[in-house]
């Protein structure tokens, strides 16, 4: 207990215990997955519901094979998932917490922008 009262006594939190290595390292290739603009607008769209190619394109007003390949990406970290229906395939969010956590991003971001809370 002296070691924990040390700690606060120099300002520091206690240590907090870390997850196994790969937890980590998988954490990490997620957020890598998601650290380009172009996909934070892609989880940003499919909050709501699935979307195929074509109605991303028209949201992000980015070219088709620029989607295609950031939703390639997203696919493989397991962001994303897709499932045909006829001729296009629908792209849906495997886990609404990515969601939550672009969200956060955004929102943080945008109050740095504003000028509002750090």
């Amino acid at each position: 207990m002296a070691g924990a009262q040390d700690a606060h006594s120099h300002g520091q939190s206690p240590a907090v215990e870390l997850p196994e290595r790969a937890v980590l390292d998988t954490a990490g290739d997620l957020l890598r997955a998601l650290a380009a603009p172009v996909r934070i607008a892609i989880v940003l769209q499919l909050r709501g519901d699935a979307r195929c190619v074509h109605e991303l394109v028209d949201a992000l007003d980015v070219p088709q094979p620029l989607v295609s390949q950031h939703l390639r990406i997203l696919k493989a970290a397991g962001v994303v998932a897709g499932s045909r229906s006829g001729r296009e395939v629908l792209y849906r969010l495997v886990d609404h917490h990515l969601a939550d956590i672009v969200v956060a991003a955004v929102t943080h971001a945008a109050e740095d922008t504003a000028g509002g809370p750090a």
